[in-house]
């Protein structure tokens, strides 16, 4: 690797940490930087994983505030998104790369999809939860978990706007706060992103100089994301998002 496909990596690690714990996606820049620098798919994307652990982390120590009465709830989710996760990373060696390199830019296209209609979702959520004057239960029930485990499993597997499969479902079914549910959100990926990298440590090729750039970039990355979370237009972010996407779209297509 280069010195200027370094400061790459690490300049997308950074982007990566920020847009994750804001709102999720950061896989999206990460992963065609790392495919740009010729690492092969599920290198990088094992690579990917590794490094934006530290991340997740941060992100979630940036959100402490709005993790208070939230243990029992993160806890329960917590096992469920592990759960999930650990089934997505045997999900992904299990495959062929064949069948990876085909598979990836759907998923991205899915991910873009859902970065679009996310304020949709929020809105239909909001109208629902009017017309029938309910409240969502304490821990979502058990709909809720279904679809984290399978949200956790797509995690585990790649992880491409999971923060916004996990923003729409908690919206759905919990009677929280935005930011407190962006709050759980958090902690959601980093138990799926540290269990795939325990998972990945043992069995699977990964290239250490990226993982440990994106690990830096994405710890800076946390911090900045949670200082400027509510500071950032939605708009401008969801145009970067479905930028680099489509990027990654063409570069994985072109392989």
């Amino acid at each position: 690797m280069s010195i200027w496909e370094a400061v790459a990596v690490l300049v997308a690690g950074i982007g990566a940490g920020a847009i994750n714990t804001i709102v999720g996606s950061g896989t999206l820049i990460t992963f065609p930087v790392l495919l740009a620098t010729g690492l092969p798919p599920i290198t990088a994307n094992v690579s990917n994983a590794l490094g934006l652990v530290p991340g997740s982390i941060s992100g979630a120590i940036g959100y402490r505030a709005e993790l208070r009465g939230q243990d029992r709830r993160a806890l329960v989710l917590g096992l469920t998104a592990l759960t999930g996760g650990l089934g997505g990373a045997i999900l992904l060696l299990a495959l062929p790369s064949e069948a990876f390199g085909t598979i990836v830019p759907v998923l991205i296209g899915l991910a873009l999809v859902l970065v679009l209609l996310q304020p949709r979702l929020a809105r239909a959520v909001r109208r629902r939860r009017e017309n029938n004057g309910t409240t969502g239960r304490p821990h979502g029930g058990p709909v809720l978990l279904v679809g984290l485990l399978l949200a956790s499993g797509y995690g585990g597997y790649f992880g491409a706007a999971q923060g916004v499969l996990y923003l729409s479902l908690m919206g759905l079914f919990l009677d929280e706060d935005l930011q407190r549910v962006n709050a759980v959100k958090n902690i959601l990926r980093a138990v799926v992103n540290g269990i795939a990298a325990c998972f990945f440590v043992f069995v699977a090729e990964f290239d250490w100089t990226a993982v440990l750039l994106i690990a830096v970039g994405s710890a800076l990355g946390g911090q900045i994301g949670a200082k400027v979370g509510r500071r950032l237009p939605p708009t401008a972010l969801r145009a970067v998002i479905v930028a680099v996407g489509v990027i990654a779209i063409a570069q994985l297509l072109l392989r």
